[in-house]
């Protein structure tokens, strides 16, 4: 399988590039700049997001999604960028997937309450979470682009352990048998790939924790 991994030099987008080497898929990691060397295994293409065409996507099977950013006055990025791949893939037969936030997942049955707008969420946290909610919430509109949204848990831990194991939910958010709701990195990048091999989730947003 082709796969192409938009902001491969970020923390997610280098887990999600090795998980998806160490299976033998053939990788393109696409990069803004050439900020530091990538696996040999690899193809790179240095390039703006917003600079891409359909011709440089075109002949990946899946095309994921691990751009971010969090200064303050960059945040509408998360919005705008989504909206521009979306366009891009607007009636075209590849898939994007999505490394997506949490604070946009549901704490109650209902779904009238989200992580974001509960009231431990922390301050420093809700501007990121209300962007990237805004971009969920229009690529939940799209019927003309495969996509599918993944919610990481409440706790991303950029270094924890690989453990192989999760547990999938949908819109709410998930905490395991110890009560926790966390998903290291590493083990998200399994969960990603795993979607781009299996496509069990189109259209769809879904979430991991850790077991």
């Amino acid at each position: 399988m082709k796969i192409a991994v938009i902001g491969a030099s970020g923390k997610a987008g280098q887990l999600i590039m090795k998980e998806a080497l160490a299976r033998g898929h053939e990788v393109t990691a696409v990069m803004r700049k050439a900020t530091q060397p990538i696996d040999k295994k690899a193809h790179s293409l240095i390039k703006d997001l917003f600079d891409l065409t359909y011709d440089d996507l075109k002949n990946q099977d899946v095309i994921i999604d691990a751009f971010g950013t969090w200064s303050p006055d960059s945040l509408p990025l998360h919005q705008t960028s989504l909206k521009y791949l979306a366009d891009l893939l607007s009636e075209q037969p590849n898939r994007l997937l999505v490394v997506g936030g949490a604070g946009s997942l549901y704490v109650n049955q209902a779904h009238t309450l989200r992580l974001a707008d509960s009231p431990d969420f922390p301050d420093a946290f809700k501007p990121l979470a209300s962007s990237m909610g805004k971009a969920f919430d229009a690529l939940k509109k799209r019927n003309d682009v495969n996509w599918t949204y993944l919610s990481p848990a409440a706790n991303f831990v950029a270094d924890g352990q690989r453990t192989g194991h999760y547990m999938i939910g949908h819109d709410e958010l998930l905490t395991n048998h110890k009560g926790e709701s966390q998903i290291s990195y590493a083990d998200y990048a399994i969960a990603m790939i795993d979607e781009a091999e299996n496509a069990q989730h189109i259209r769809q947003r879904f979430t991991v924790v850790a077991e």
